[in-house]
């Protein structure tokens, strides 16, 4: 018996064959385009992102003989707050993804915040009013859609993030669902009861009836219809957002354990049990998961840029010519030179939230050099989940003592040394860093049996390399004291 598992990134859909000892067998990776039609707007095309799971499912099965006949589930992560909105009846988009990253409705974030209306959001949906989130940008597609209330109001268009756009793909537009992880980056989600809130769909001007269904992660979500070649009827039964499937694929099942992504963005999410936590700190209080009718919450704190920085230092400025050189690069020189680099290039996320702060290079001299912008480029990306796991030991009602990473950035053991230099705290890495891919296809194989219990899945965690802290208080202070001088200019 085998798992499907799709993973669909913000720059590349990633497909997975997992087995019953929790192995991955085969997996492939395709990226699609970015489109940026002008500064602080991203998009992409849902076509190209569905074009990309087919030909990444595809060359996973190729590449396993007699795999297709052995696929007992499909689950499903992605990137979260990513919008589409699609028409029922011909099963296409009417306008590109707005893509989580994208900053349009900071405008009318704002309106809505002077209309004194975050309070009400943030008790009822435990996130804050910004631009990161699925509800504004819903609401701006509806409003620059022709016709867009009225078909949205008489059911011609479908709302969903992309785990919803992948299951109407998948089942051929038989099933339009979503999953409460998902549903709870929407701004549109009571947090309680993971179910749609009247209050926030009236104040953000949308039907109810353009929204998915909300099941529970290891639920029944429909099943495929003529995908990839495999048999019909093949149940998607795991479907969570990108970084709670890095939670549960990372085995942090009870309260203080947590962990870190680092992948286009930096994710911190830390579990916090059955009750449903409150933050003094700026961070998104969120479900975890929920399984056979269980919550578990977490606290989660989000930077919008980390290994998006070294695709920046790749692609913009030609510094490096791939991200893996960026580590022996920086490796050459002892440290930033006093260089510091604030990587918000599309505004600064938790515990800050300042949709207007833009990237910053500060501590240049004539010394600098491409090494020391690349030591200050990892440094930044460290220095913002400090911020993150400052704010999650003050609001988590248990201690965090250790922190579990994934993601392709985590594989940079220079970045990784210094998460663990700068936090004071041992920094733990899996030989598998596809743990959203890997939670996916967990919570599949629960909903479908093959897995009865959590332990079975906490016993074959294991780990790959301890990082533990080489430095000492005066050089933590010193950093983070430049650090804090640098972010008040971005």
């Amino acid at each position: 018996m085998l798992i499907l598992a799709i993973d669909q990134g913000t720059t590349g859909s990633t497909a997975l064959l997992v087995d019953e000892e929790h192995r991955i067998l085969a997996k492939k990776n395709q990226e699609f385009p970015q489109i940026y039609p002008q500064p602080a707007w991203v998009e992409h095309d849902p076509e190209a992102i569905w074009e990309s799971v087919v030909q990444t499912t595809n060359a996973c099965l190729d590449s396993v003989p007699g795999s297709r006949d052995q696929i007992a589930a499909i689950g499903i992560t992605n990137q979260r707050e990513t919008t589409v909105l699609w028409d029922r009846y011909t099963g296409r988009a009417v306008h590109n993804a707005i893509v989580w990253q994208c900053r349009r409705t900071a405008t009318l974030c704002e309106a809505l915040k002077n209309k004194g209306l975050e309070p009400g959001f943030r008790q009822r949906t435990g996130l804050v009013l910004d631009a990161y989130f699925s509800g504004t940008k819903l609401a701006w597609l509806l409003n620059h859609t022709e016709d867009g209330h009225r078909r949205a109001d008489v059911g011609d268009l479908a709302f969903g993030t992309i785990d919803s756009w992948l299951i109407h793909k998948i089942t051929k537009g038989r099933s339009h669902c979503t999953d409460v992880t998902n549903a709870s980056r929407t701004l549109m989600a009571e947090l309680q009861s993971s179910d749609w809130d009247a209050w926030c769909l009236d104040n953000l001007g949308i039907p109810k009836s353009v929204l998915p269904k909300i099941l529970d992660c290891d639920g029944h979500f429909g099943d495929s219809v003529e995908f990839c070649g495999l048999p019909d009827g093949i149940p998607i039964h795991g479907v969570l957002g990108d970084q709670q499937a890095a939670l549960f694929g990372q085995a942090c099942f009870a309260p203080g354990e947590a962990k870190c992504t680092y992948g286009t963005g930096g994710f911190l999410l830390a579990n916090c049990g059955s009750k449903v936590p409150q933050s003094s700190k700026g961070l998104l209080v969120t479900p975890a998961w929920r399984l056979r009718g269980e919550t578990t919450y977490a606290l989660e704190g989000s930077t919008f840029i980390a290994g998006a920085a070294v695709q920046w230092l790749r692609d913009e400025l030609k510094i490096i010519d791939s991200a893996a050189e960026i580590e022996s690069l920086a490796e050459q020189v002892e440290d930033s030179g006093g260089v510091t680099f604030v990587p918000a290039l599309a505004g600064l996320g938790a515990p800050h939230w300042r949709a207007d702060a833009r990237g910053v290079i500060t501590g240049l001299t004539r010394g600098s050099g491409r090494a020391q912008i690349a030591r200050a480029v990892l440094d930044g990306i460290a220095l913002q989940i400090v911020d993150l796991l400052d704010a999650a030991m003050t609001d988590c009602p248990v201690p965090l003592t250790r922190l579990r990473v994934d993601g392709g950035a985590a594989a940079n053991n220079l970045l990784m040394q210094t998460q663990s230099d700068l936090l004071n705290v041992d920094v733990d890495r899996p030989p598998m860093l596809e743990s959203t891919g890997l939670g996916a296809a967990l919570v599949a194989a629960l909903g479908v049996g093959s897995i009865q219990h959590l332990d079975e899945v906490r016993q074959r965690w294991a780990l790959e390399r301890r990082f533990t802290p080489q430095r000492d208080d005066e050089w933590r202070t010193s950093q983070r004291t430049r650090w804090e001088t640098a972010v008040q200019k971005a």
